[in-house]
């Protein structure tokens, strides 16, 4: 890229002509600069860069040693030598930081500039600037993230096209060690095929878990589908270890275009080994197999997730941190010694310590989830994780039901770095305060052999001993949700191991006191959050959180002490027996709080008018007498609210409130100004409503719930179609929808499914109104929850097929009330969804009425509910289900289907995965609507009780309970009820229709006329009733009243003089008028300028005492 230019007239120096054209194309009219490299240190790149032409006078020497291009260019083996200037076509900026670079000026190499360096310097043959690029790129590439995924796909293309392996290899390794932040940019799509296949094939490739894995190349394959060109998906999809895969993914692959042939062959594999014995692992080490069954574990790995997989064992373990070079001989000569000795099968695990000593040590994996491996003995493993894991930090271990808390002490000693711990397990159905029981009983688990116990590694004395003098652990969050085997013992031995502790979960731990929770309080002095729902928590836990002391005698210390102050957690929900005085006590002092459950506790109106703190989040009052009021004093302090939960909330329909708060002066609000407040306040992610909620409430939370992603509608609240027709709208990042007891359509329905492209939780429960298959009529790929509960009895096998079809990814599917279906639709399940991890079918016609067979075909099955689907379900068929599914946890049955009247009960040996089994009985109760039809179908199932059994660590728990206490639905009604009823039941219609009737065409306040309108109605009939005809009872009266079926405010203003006729109680209130006054309506007639009136309120047109 030279050519010839005039002959040299000085011996010294050389004029370097330098431009972006060739000398034949340079145009008439062009700018150039003169420039010398004697102050080429004091340059302006950017003015000088401005310029078309570049004439730069230079010493050839420093060129010629420098530079190899001008070495043989100038020192006479060409015909440039002797001449003066040399002509250059090159980019300028390029060709000026190499000039700069050989004249001794510092250059930096960006990701932009590395390719346009690298291509000059290999050009003028700058060797020590080809040197400086290469270390750039090695340092860039052997830290994490400094690259991105852009530049790198740009450097290793233009690698390829110049062969230069070094930057291939710089490339391939930084892609492999940071592959999982890769695949998270939407460029990742764009990596070249190539590099993606040398990626994987790295030593270094760093993944999460082998899901991670798949999912990547899934990803990849469906977004260059029209570009395969030279390679098979094949070719990606046989890098996959796929014998490590969870099984709910592999089987939900099985409908994948890709995958289908791939995920058939990967859920046998994962079964195969689920069931196999050691003697399987054997043949695999002989095979030459033991490779594909090694978790990927690289010295940059700081994850691991192998959670789901059932075929995960202590030996699969142990496989993955033995030297790959050595593991097989290893495995081999332990696996030989463990059958000589003990006839032991794979998930048991054998004797890992014969080879512990000569495990890897991984020392930057900080997190660890085994969560939900059945074939997992959890001690086996942990005696190798700490030592090939000594950094760990974070152990997730949910679903291990055999787990004793105890054994919490022995993994502190074995992972001194560890601070968060989860320990979940599903929380049992039986919560004292929410059933009645009605017996109960408990057998204890049997004691393990004692050679089972040598080879288990179980504990020894010096960690019996450790049990009884614990050390200090650096444990800050622990999760114990849902273990009802841990006892205030437990807690106590929490208390003094985990001095640090900042976080406890124990949501669903029944087994523990009220006084055993308050001693693990007053103990753990660090305590921020406590997460207590559906516990024995009350009052003692409560003075414990507002003290903090540890005796009654130093009750005076310093505030710094206090507990209350330092609280950022606190989730009591469902703990009954608190006292509103203590529990207001303590919301004075906990300021700092962020998130806040009281579901289901009573007197919550004080305690939130004591809470003074500004920086709540979370704040769920579910089902409980909270009052608008309440409500508007929390949200107008807590600007960053992102959750709020009022579902069940029955006062919020009161307009005003009688309690000691309206004695404060503090004021009223209607449910619309409460979220319009909301509206302006807030930026809501989560939001759970019932009572009060309407369209024109959704209108006035616009501003507020634009980014919510989770949206609840209960009992009481009315979105009607208009409503749900704007949702998608108002709420474009809705992921969880879920509705009861509304108003819907087939175009409401189609135009959620259509416009909501992020929706993965759609719940329609018992709902109204005209809904068929139109609805799901739409491909929903990303829907991966879906419960029709009552909505679809129309629905027949053709339908579900349609269903199947259109949400290809279903894991939890829920269906009630679908009577038409019959024993076809478990193959169209099992085939449409082959990857389901919770299945619900309840009152589902004829599925089960042959038996139970195409079902068990969803091998990644967790929880199975089958309630009323068909008299043909064997006697064994919960032990048959569990040995068939290996991830099974949860069972739920119903004798009325039972082939034999009555199912075989599980014992410990044969229980295999299983936590909870529950067995319902139906009574048969007359319907009088049938019998008018016909006597003999003149009875209908109720359900009776329900058998109970949960497994724990220590033993099995029998329950027989009946239908749960119900604290609001299950009312009980004075006498003469049945003579009102109907008259409110036709008005509380008639009010629906009007909350959900299109307002096109009218003001904004004339849609609230009717409303309004039936409320007065209401308020009036009642009134009459009691108070002029004395046709009802005074309890009947004041349970109309407390039910929210009159208006208690509005009738004793209707007690006073010149309100007999009062209308509505806005038109009384001064600040909802000009001027202070009432409005136009209590005005009398004789004294209006216009006859005819309406007003703006309620169109009322008069209702002054005289009228």
């Amino acid at each position: 890229m030279a050519s010839i230019g005039h002959e040299q007239r000085t011996s010294d120096l050389v004029t370097l002509i330098c431009s972006e054209f060739n000398h034949d194309e340079e145009p008439e009219d062009f700018d150039e600069i003169v420039l010398s490299t004697a102050d080429i240190s004091s340059w302006d790149l950017l003015s000088i860069l401005a310029h078309k032409l570049l004439k730069i006078e230079v010493n050839p020497n420093r060129l010629i040693e420098e530079s190899s291009y001008f070495r043989g260019l100038l020192s006479g083996s060409f015909r440039e030598y002797g001449l003066s200037s040399v002509s250059i076509h090159w980019n300028l900026e390029s060709f000026a930081t190499v000039l700069r670079f050989i004249f001794g000026c510092p250059v930096e190499i960006t990701s932009d500039n590395f390719i346009p360096l690298n291509e000059a310097a290999l050009f003028f043959g700058v060797d020590t600037l080809l040197l400086k690029c290469r270390v750039w790129l090695d340092e860039v590439t052997s830290q994490s993230q400094l690259l991105c995924l852009d530049s790198l796909i740009d450097i290793w293309k233009y690698g390829l096209e110049r062969a230069n392996d070094s930057i291939l290899q710089f490339c391939t390794s930084y892609l492999a060690r940071n592959f999982m932040w890769a695949f998270s940019f939407n460029s990742y799509t764009d990596v070249p095929y190539k590099l993606l296949l040398s990626c994987i094939e790295h030593p270094d490739l760093t993944v999460d878990s082998e899901k991670h894995l798949a999912d990547a190349i899934l990803v990849w394959l469906t977004a260059n589908t029209a570009k395969s060109e030279g390679w098979s998906s094949n070719d990606l999809c046989h890098k996959i270890r796929k014998g490590l895969l969870p099984l709910w993914f592999a089987a939900g692959k099985r409908r994948c275009h890709f995958f289908s042939e791939f995920a058939d062959k990967a859920t046998g594999a994962i079964l195969s080994l689920a069931g196999h014995d050691c003697m399987s692992l054997t043949d695999i080490i002989t095979e030459g197999r033991s490779s594909h069954l090694r978790i990927r574990l690289t010295k940059y790995a700081q994850k691991v997730d192998v959670s789901g997989c059932p075929q995960i064992t202590a030996g699969l373990c142990l496989l993955s941190v033995l030297p790959s070079y050595d593991a097989d001989r290893i495995l081999s000569k332990i696996i030989k010694k463990s059958s000589a000795n003990h006839a032991n099968s794979l998930r048991d695990g054998f004797r890992l310590s014969l080879a512990l000593d000569q495990v890897l040590a991984f020392e930057a994996v900080q997190e660890l989830d085994i969560s939900n491996c059945p074939s997992l003995f959890l001690e086996s493993a942990i005696n190798c994780f700490c030592k090939s894991f000594p950094s760990l930090r974070t152990l997730r271990a949910a679903y291990f039901s055999n787990l004793k808390t105890r054994e919490l002490g022995q993994w502190v000693q074995k992972f001194p770095l560890l601070t968060n711990v989860d320990l979940t397990l599903d929380i049992t159905p039986v919560i004292p305060a929410k059933v009645s029981i009605i017996a109960s009983s408990s057998v204890l688990s049997p004691e393990r052999s004692t050679a089972s116990s040598d080879i288990y590694n179980c504990q020894s004395a010096t960690s019996l001993s450790y049990i009884s003098r614990p050390l200090p652990s650096s444990i800050i969050k622990l999760t114990l949700e849902g273990r009802n085997d841990i006892s205030d013992s437990d807690l106590l031995m929490i208390s003094e191991v985990c001095h640090s502790l900042s976080y406890i979960n124990l949501k669903g731990c029944t087994s523990v006191t009220d006084h055993g929770i308050a001693v693990m309080i007053l103990r753990c002095k660090m305590l921020q959050s406590v997460l207590a729902c559906d516990t024995s928590f009350r009052n003692n836990s409560i003075l414990a959180l507002s003290s903090g002391i540890s005796s009654v005698t130093q009750q005076n210390k310093r505030r710094s002490q206090l507990i209350a102050p330092k609280l950022l957690t606190l989730h009591i929900g469902g703990c009954r027996g608190v006292t509103g005085k203590l529990l207001c006590e303590l919301m004075s002092g906990a300021n700092n709080l962020r998130s806040l459950c009281l579901r289901e506790i009573q007197l919550v109106d004080d305690a939130l008018y004591r809470f003074s703190g500004a920086s709540l989040e979370m704040l769920d009052v579910s089902d409980t007498e909270v009052s608008i009021p309440a409500l508007a004093h929390v949200i107008r302090r807590n600007p960053d609210l992102k959750s709020l939960k009022i579902r069940g909330c029955r006062h919020l329909l009161r307009l005003e409130s009688e309690t000691k708060e309206r004695k404060l002066c503090i004021p009223s609000f209607t449910p619309q100004e409460l979220y319009s407040e909301l509206g302006k306040s807030c930026k809501l992610e989560e939001f759970e409503v019932g009572w009060g909620f309407s369209f024109f409430s959704l209108a006035a939370l616009k501003p507020a719930i634009t980014t919510l992603r989770s949206l609840v509608v209960g009992l009481g609240g009315s979105l009607g179609h208009d409503g749900l027709k704007l949702l998608p709208t108002i709420c474009p990042m809705l992921e969880t929808l879920i509705l009861y007891f509304q108003v819907i359509s087939d175009s409401a329905i189609a135009n959620i499914l259509r416009t909501l492209p992020h929706l993965q939780f759609l719940a329609l429960c018992y709902c109204f109104g005209d809904i068929s298959s139109l609805s799901f009529k739409f491909n929903m790929p990303n829907l991966r929850n879906l419960k029709l509960e009552r909505v679809v009895p129309w629905m027949t096998n053709e339908e579900l097929a349609t269903l199947a079809e259109n949400c290809t990814n279903l894991v939890k599917l829920s269906l009630i009330g679908c009577t038409l279906l019959d024993s076809e639709a478990q193959a169209i399940i099992s085939s449409g969804w082959p990857g389901l991890t919770s299945l619900h079918l309840e009152e589902c016609g004829e599925i089960t009425a042959n038996g139970v067979r195409s079902l068990l075909d969803c091998h990644a099955l967790e929880d199975l509910i089958l309630r009323h689907t068909g008299c043909g379900i064997p006697r064994n068929f919960i032990i048959y289900a569990a040995s068939k599914l290996p991830m099974l946890r949860k069972i739920s049955l119903d004798v009325c289907d039972a082939s034999e009247g009555d199912f075989d009960i599980p014992c410990f040996s044969d229980r295999y995965f299983l936590s909870s089994v529950k067995i319902a009985r139906c009574k048969l109760q007359k319907n009088s609507l049938e019998l008018q039809k016909s006597a003999a179908a003149g009875r209908r199932p109720v359900h009776k009780e329900t058998l109970v059994l949960v497994w724990n660590s220590e033993r099995l728990l029998r329950t027989l309970k009946i239908m749960p206490k119900v604290k609001t639905n299950r009312v009980k009604y004075p006498e003469g009820w049945e003579l009102i009823e109907p008259t409110l039941r036709e008005l509380q219609a008639k009010m629906r229709e009007a909350e959900n009737d299109p307002h096109d065409g009218k003001r904004k306040c004339e849609a609230l006329w009717p409303i309004f309108k039936i409320a007065h109605q209401k308020s009036r009939y009642i009134f009459d009733l009691y108070h002029r005809r004395k046709e009802i009872s005074k309890e009947l009266y004041e349970f109309c009243m407390d039910q929210g079926y009159a208006d208690r405010n509005l009738i004793a203003k209707w007690k006073k003089p010149g309100y007999e006729r009062l209308c509505c109680l806005r038109c009384m209130q001064p600040r909802d008028h000009n001027f202070q006054t009432t409005c136009v309506c209590r005005v009398p007639k004789h004294l209006r300028e216009e006859k005819v009136i309406e007003c703006v309120h309620c169109g009322c047109r008069g209702c002054a005492s005289g009228d």
